[in-house]
């Protein structure tokens, strides 16, 4: 049974991609660019993640992830949590690792309400097969596929908890120093009021490397509109081994307070900035 299961686990091959975007081109590559690709997204560790856990699906993946690399989260302001049966609600988060933020997050909704919670993500992920069964895959460069518009339309009509990060690229540092996520999009705020869900604000602590954001920056004045630094993301994966987070858990926010439409977008700052202020030492457990 498992070795089925590893069948359809996914292995990442820098050669393999390359032979199939470049042909017979790919053989003219040097080889010690290869070699310094697959060092940059940590090929052999992210397989053998992938190897190791290629017997799980959804939350327990999730959870195997975490256990291998010894990285836990505590949730604090747990008293704000809807019940466990109360399922029908939009978790958002601001997204400061790129990784392991979701996967603890799907860890903890699906431990608390007994149930694999949706998670609207970018479709460049759809490839995860391991959670097929929890990735809700939007496209944000183009129209939808018709198949993904009915799983984002079953995900919001189901009994199933969704969850959001509304910024959808990783936190940058601005100005200052401080890092925080882009601009939030309205689509939760809509979503929130067309499916009649509350809103359940989380805060998740953590941070990327110095290397990523100056990277990110670094990018950014170039103008280059490529998102290169995502290639960074699974170094940051490692460099999370045994850390702890804090999940900070808001005060659920009824779906009726949203006015939409005009003033989603305000709406939708308001809520980033909600969850922000949970960062807070006055925050209880």
């Amino acid at each position: 049974m498992k070795e089925a299961a590893l069948d359809r686990t996914l292995k990442i091959d820098v050669d393999a991609v390359l032979r199939q975007r470049l042909g017979p081109r790919a053989r003219f590559i040097p080889r010690a660019l290869t070699a310094w690709v697959k060092g940059l997204i940590c090929q052999d560790g992210l397989n053998k993640l992938l190897t190791d856990n290629g017997d799980k699906r959804d939350s327990a993946f999730c959870r195997g992830i975490l256990h291998d690399l010894n990285a836990s989260y505590r949730v604090i302001g747990r008293g704000n949590l809807p019940a466990p049966a109360d399922r029908r609600v939009i978790y958002v988060s601001n997204h400061p690792l790129g990784a392991l933020d979701g996967i603890a997050i799907i860890d903890m909704i699906a431990a608390h309400h007994g149930c694999e919670p949706y998670f609207v993500v970018n479709d460049l992920l759809s490839v995860l097969s391991p959670l097929d069964g929890v990735f809700v895959p939007v496209n944000k460069f183009g129209a939808q596929s018709r198949t993904a518009t009915t799983r984002f339309v079953e995900a919001f009509d189901s009994a199933r908890p969704v969850i959001v990060f509304p910024a959808g690229l990783v936190s940058r540092k601005g100005a200052g120093g401080v890092i925080r996520d882009l601009q939030w999009h309205k689509m939760f705020v809509n979503k929130s009021i067309a499916s009649k869900r509350d809103v359940v604000p989380l805060f998740f602590s953590g941070n990327n490397s110095t290397f990523f954001y100056n990277f990110a920056k670094f990018r950014t004045k170039l103008g280059l509109k490529f998102n290169f630094e995502m290639l960074l993301l699974p170094r940051e994966v490692f460099r999370c081994r045994d850390c702890n987070f804090d999940i900070h858990v808001g005060e659920r926010i009824a779906y009726s307070s949203f006015s939409g439409g005009q003033q989603a977008d305000d709406e939708a700052q308001k809520v980033c900035d909600t969850v922000y202020s949970l960062n807070n030492p006055t925050h209880s457990r």
